[in-house]
């Protein structure tokens, strides 16, 4: 029996230990495609778009690139949810009278609904490109959403979030999962 229970402690060593390098692994590529993903250097474009939720953190980032970098149209993502009190709140104030501004509420509520609409817009307005603001950990879905939808140029400009290590963790495992079903689920046919 001591070989028996030799050999079972030596499986579960090793598997415990592959177990504990490919989490070290995933979360070193986590940090690579979410806290730390390649960004475009920002030009101008046709319009700035800012994601929805998380917005306190979004929209001056958008806000002051369209200011320096001269783009015409500023188009805010509208939810109706906590997360996005301050884009909202935008929208609500200029009441569609501003025509520098667009205000969209994305069917679904989410990046899928958000890309479609960005899609429609880039087509009905006759954009060439656009400015796509969102959080650092979010930009590599959400570019690949609106990649799939439209043709125009989509650059991708990041905020950075202030999360604790447990948020990170947490938000490294919902873009893994997005990713992978963005990848699986293309959106808009493509």
């Amino acid at each position: 029996m001591p070989t028996k229970t030799a050999f079972m402690t030596r499986v579960a060593l090793r598997s415990l230990i592959a177990c504990v390098a490919a989490f070290a692994v995933w979360v070193l590529l986590a940090i690579q495609f979410f806290a730390l993903p390649p960004q475009a250097t920002p030009h101008h474009t046709d319009a700035i778009v800012v994601l929805g939720g998380m917005s306190r953190e979004r929209l001056p980032v958008a806000q002051d690139l369209q200011k320096s970098l001269d783009i015409p149209v500023l188009v805010v993502s509208t939810t109706g949810l906590s997360g996005n009190v301050e884009g909202d709140a935008l929208c609500s104030e200029s009441g569609g009278d501003d025509p520098d501004m667009i205000c969209f509420r994305p069917d679904p509520l989410n990046t899928r609904g958000e890309a479609d609409a960005v899609a429609s817009l880039a087509a009905k307005h006759g954009w060439k490109s656009v400015t796509v603001v969102t959080s650092d950990y979010h930009l590599m879905r959400a570019g690949t959403l609106m990649r799939q939808c439209t043709s125009v140029e989509v650059q991708m400009v990041g905020s950075e979030p202030e999360l604790s290590a447990g948020a990170w963790l947490d938000r490294f495992a919902v873009e893994t999962g997005g990713l992978i079903d963005v990848w699986m689920r293309p959106e808009c046919g493509s």
